[in-house]
């Protein structure tokens, strides 16, 4: 279960990335290459909903999800006492050898 959770967890970042660089901007127009945002509306122009972009709701909500039931499915498998220390090892501790003694010369 947990494999085929991850393959699909890997599958939905590979389409999150595709989905995401294949959209333009909101500027992507003429007038947004020179600085203007268009008259529409007062914060710059607002198309409707492209299939792209429900695609990339559709696509961030079930790698949420897959984030989420991934997380959740690790922790039942290696149940723990909550610690974030419990896995450290402590630090081996090194034997300090006092410096040698001077003598006097008579």
């Amino acid at each position: 279960m947990v494999y085929l959770l991850t393959s699909v967890h890997v599958v939905l970042c590979f389409f999150l990335i595709i989905v995401v660089l294949l959209q333009s901007g909101k500027a992507a127009d003429l007038a947004g290459a020179f600085g203007g945002m268009g008259s529409q509306t007062v914060f710059g122009p607002r198309g409707t909903t492209t299939l792209l972009s429900k695609a990339t709701t559709i696509g961030a909500a079930l790698f949420m999800l897959t984030s989420l039931a991934l997380t959740i499915s690790s922790d039942r498998r290696s149940p723990g006492t909550g610690s974030v220390l419990e896995n450290h090892r402590a630090p081996l501790v090194q034997k300090t050898i006092p410096p040698p003694t001077r003598t006097k010369k008579k």
